[in-house]
């Protein structure tokens, strides 16, 4: 990372309000650096190809250097890795994107040189089809060791994470708001998981809440670390459909999985195919076709250790045990079959789950793997 009076000028620049990554970027490259844009006088700034007086007034706001130092402090406390556009370690895919994060925040085991990104998008209310065809595309493309890249949003987004995390595969959750936070906050199960095996990126300061704003804002990460996105399953409109025409406008690849015309879930991917917007994709032969992913190239592979003997403490056993003399068995009867509440049953499952030797099937029913 740069040094830290570089860090500092830079957060203040991304703090003003009104002033989008674009803008910022076209005054660094005017002045020559963030800290020159403010010490440089007003009235050439204004002169700037596409920078108003009003994105000048509030760059040189004093208070964005106030909060630019607090800021600096919180991630200094809390180990935050900070990465700006302009060093070595920034994504180069991202690199390339105009409106590119001046910088990112990272938190977890997250390897940003690995050579193959793929982001899987799809909506919040994914069907038991989409689910299947979620982890059946990561599982068949664990071999090529491809890094997982989504949203960390019910439905899709979340199963794509689980997904690469059971196939042992490094994952990379992009959040719309800082990094102090998780939402939605039923995941935060999940996240000891993800850092393990990746982590969470944002361009977002801490205290910065979720909004739709932010959610559209964060598409761009999604799409910019990535060579590809997969859109499970979309309706007409939604932020899948966002996250595939901001992949396009950088000229990345776009895949989305057909379905029936009368599904309201494949109607944005069938949009997709028929405006040709994205590759109809049956298999993950399609996407490894298009994207002249050789299977035999091991060295591109980051693995992310994962156990092969998986080890169960005495209520995870009973539980195995239970499921064994079942095909599936309903949450509510398996509480009462093992004589465990609930409440405790479902966080033992959850942790079973993350394991692989388990997965909840629709209805609260749950079989082993």
């Amino acid at each position: 990372m740069q040094n830290l009076r570089d860090l500092y000028y830079l957060l203040a620049l991304q703090r003003a309000k009104g002033v989008g990554d674009l803008t910022a970027r076209k005054l660094i490259a005017a002045c020559g650096s963030a800290e020159a844009v403010f010490s440089e006088k007003l009235s050439l700034l204004s002169r700037i190809e596409g920078v108003g007086t009003m994105a000048v007034r509030a760059v040189r706001n004093k208070r964005n250097l106030i909060d630019a130092e607090k800021e600096m402090t919180w991630l200094e406390q809390q180990k935050i890795r900070v990465i700006p556009f302009t060093d070595p370690e920034y994504p180069f895919r991202l690199k390339h994107c105009p409106d590119g994060p001046l910088v990112l925040f990272v938190r977890g085991n997250v390897r940003l040189e690995a050579p193959r990104f793929l982001s899987v998008v799809g909506t919040r209310r994914i069907t038991p089809r989409g689910m299947e065809l979620t982890q059946k595309l990561v599982e068949d493309l664990a071999p090529l060791g491809p890094t997982i890249v989504s949203g960390y949003a019910y439905g899709a987004d979340i199963c794509a994470h689980r997904a690469a995390i059971n196939s042992g595969l490094q994952t990379i959750a992009c959040m719309a708001h800082g990094l102090d936070i998780t939402y939605p906050s039923a995941h935060k199960v999940y996240n000891e998981s993800v850092m393990e095996n990746g982590g969470f990126v944002t361009d977002f300061w801490h205290g910065e809440m979720p909004d739709r704003d932010h959610f559209l804002r964060r598409n761009r990460i999604i799409a910019g670390l990535s060579q590809a996105v997969v859109v499970v399953e979309s309706a007409e409109k939604g932020g899948s459909l966002v996250t595939a025409d901001i992949a396009n406008s950088y000229n990345r690849e776009v895949f989305a999985i057909p379905g029936r015309p009368e599904d309201p879930l494949s109607k944005g991917c069938n949009l997709l195919i028929k405006k040709h917007q994205a590759h109809l994709m049956e298999s993950a032969a399609d996407l490894i076709y298009m994207l002249g992913w050789d299977p035999d190239e091991d060295d591109h592979k980051v693995p992310v250790q994962k156990q092969l003997f998986v080890e169960l403490d005495a209520t995870e056993e009973l539980v195995v045990s239970r499921l064994q003399d079942s095909e599936k068995m309903l949450l509510d009867d398996l509480a009462y079959t093992c004589d465990i509440p609930v409440h405790k049953l479902s966080a033992t499952l959850l942790n079973m789950e993350m394991k692989g030797v388990v997965r909840p099937l629709p209805g609260k029913y749950f079989e082993l793997v």
